[in-house]
């Protein structure tokens, strides 16, 4: 496993724990926060940063895939989180999630994925 490799695993877990958090966030503030198109995205992009995560973990060959994949869930999540403008927390989010998404995409070219 290289730096680059041990990188995006932490990357991964912190955009994991981000938009977990972030879930019982919106679900607290209620209203749009708590759409459930937004909450199903916050989820969604928390499932594939762990699922990426253990790919690479594990050192499966297929880890390319789950970071293209998940490079496009996490931009898809920041951009939504972005829309909420006034909340610093969903701005930390957004933020997060557009690290993970460099840093997995960076996976994904370096083994040849586009």
């Amino acid at each position: 496993m290289n730096e680059q490799m041990e990188a995006c695993i932490q990357e991964c877990l912190d955009c994991h724990r981000s938009c977990l958090e972030t879930v019982t966030h919106c679900l607290e503030r209620s209203g749009r926060h708590a759409d459930p198109d937004h909450i199903r995205l916050l989820l969604d992009c928390a499932e594939i940063c762990q699922t990426s995560a253990n790919f690479m973990l594990r050192g499966s060959d297929l880890h390319p895939l789950t970071c293209e994949i998940c490079a496009e869930i996490c931009i898809e999540c920041a951009d939504d989180c972005e829309h909420f403008e006034d909340d610093e927390h969903m701005q930390s989010c957004a933020e997060v999630c557009r690290s993970c998404a460099g840093a997995c995409q960076a996976m994904a070219e370096e083994a040849g994925v586009e």
